[in-house]
C-alpha cells in the first residue's frame, strides 16, 4: 500500500517555526487517497497541513502554485499559506513536501444535496472561464485525467477479461465519436466528486484537491463531474444531472452540439474512473474489499442514455 505520514512522524515545533504558528495542536483527518492531512488549530488560527507523500518537490510546488492561482482568480477553494520566507511548500526532515492551507469550516456531504448541485455546476463553469495564461497557471499540463497510451496498453492484460473487453469497447466507441470534434481546452478540475467539495457553514461550496488540474476538454470535465455528483446507487439520476448542468449553463451555455455530446463525455469519464478503480484496487494495491468497485461503472454507463436524455431536456 501507499506510505502515509503518521502523526508521530511530524516535527510539529519545526513546522510551527517555519510558518510562525503559535502553540498548535495537530489532529489527523480522515480521507485522502494520495496524501496525509492534519488539522492544525491554535491561537494563530485553523489550517490544514498536508504531507504530499506521493509527490516530489517539483510536483508539490506545481500543486501549491496551481491551488494558489485558482484561489486568487476567485474560484472558491482553500488558500495556500506561505512559510515565513514566502515558500508555498516546505519539507519534513526526511524530504517529504509539506503544504499548509487555510482551514475551511464545513463538511463533505455525500451525495451532495440536489439544491447545491447548480452551484457546483457554476463553480465548474467559472473554472473553465479562467484564462490559461493567468499567473500561476502557465505551466498547466494537458489532459492529465485522460488515460495515457501506457495505461491503454495495460487493459488487455487485466485478469478480469470480461471487464477488459467492456472497457476497451467503451473507449473505442468514445474515441470514434470524439474523432470529429475539437473543443478548445480549458482549465479543468478533473475530479469534481463529492469528497472534493466542502459545504461551508454558510451553505456555499468550496472545491478542494487540485491534483488532476490540467488543460482539457471542458465537456469531459463536466462529464467527470456528472460521474462524481449526479449519481446515486451507481446510476445517473436525471434530476441530479439536470441540476448540475443547469448551474453550469448559467455561466457557460452549451451549444446544441455540445449538449448532444455530453452523454458520450459522461461515458468517457466513467471509463476513466473504471480503469483507475480496477488498476488501483486489483493491481497496484490489491484490496479484496474494493475489488469489485470498477464494476459499478458498467452499471453507471448503462444508465447514462436515459438519464442524460431526461436531464438535458
Amino acid at each position: 500500500m501507499a506510505t502515509y505520514t503518521k502523526l508521530d512522524q511530524i516535527d510539529l515545533p519545526a513546522v510551527s517555526e517555519r510558518y510562525g504558528l503559535q502553540d498548535p495542536q495537530l489532529e489527523p483527518l480522515n480521507g485522502g487517497a494520495a496524501n496525509s492531512s492534519f488539522r492544525v488549530s491554535g491561537p494563530s488560527g485553523d489550517f490544514t497541513l498536508t504531507i504530499l507523500d506521493n509527490h516530489d518537490l517539483v510536483s508539490a510546488q506545481n500543486l501549491a502554485t496551481y491551488t494558489q492561482a485558482v484561489y486568487r482568480l476567485g474560484v472558491p477553494t482553500t488558500e495556500v499559506v506561505p512559510s515565513l520566507d514566502g515558500a508555498l511548500i516546505t519539507t519534513l526532515d526526511d524530504g517529504r513536501p509539506v503544504i499548509l492551507k487555510k482551514w475551511i469550516q464545513g463538511e463533505v456531504r455525500e451525495p451532495l444535496p440536489i439544491p447545491l448541485l447548480p452551484e457546483a455546476g457554476r463553480i465548474l463553469a467559472q473554472l473553465h472561464a479562467l484564462a490559461p495564461e493567468s499567473e500561476g497557471l502557465g505551466g498547466l499540463p494537458v489532459g492529465t485525467r485522460r488515460l495515457s497510451a501506457e495505461q491503454l496498453d495495460v487493459i488487455p492484460q487485466f485478469a478480469d477479461r470480461e471487464f477488459a473487453a467492456w472497457l476497451a469497447a467503451c473507449l473505442k466507441r468514445v474515441r470514434s465519436a470524439e474523432a470529429d470534434s475539437e473543443r478548445t481546452r480549458k482549465v479543468a478540475h478533473g475530479d469534481l466528486f463529492a469528497d472534493n467539495v466542502i459545504v461551508r457553514d454558510d451553505g456555499a461550496l468550496s472545491v478542494l484537491d487540485w491534483e488532476t488540474v490540467s488543460l482539457d476538454d471542458p465537456l469531459l470535465d463536466l462529464g467527470m463531474a456528472a460521474v462524481g455528483l449526479a449519481a446515486e446507487d451507481d446510476v445517473l439520476v436525471p434530476e441530479r444531472l439536470n441540476a448540475l448542468v443547469t448551474g453550469y449553463q448559467a455561466l457557460a451555455p452549451l451549444s446544441e452540439a455540445d449538449a448532444a455530446a455530453l452523454p458520450l463525455e459522461i461515458e468517457h469519464a466513467a471509463c476513466i474512473i473504471a480503469f483507475h478503480r480496477y488498476y488501483r484496487h486489483s493491481i497496484r494495491f490489491p484490496d479484496p474489499s474494493k475489488s469489485a468497485y470498477h464494476l459499478k461503472m458498467i452499471k453507471f454507463v448503462e444508465s447514462v442514455g436515459a438519464a442524460a436524455q431526461s436531464g438535458s431536456s
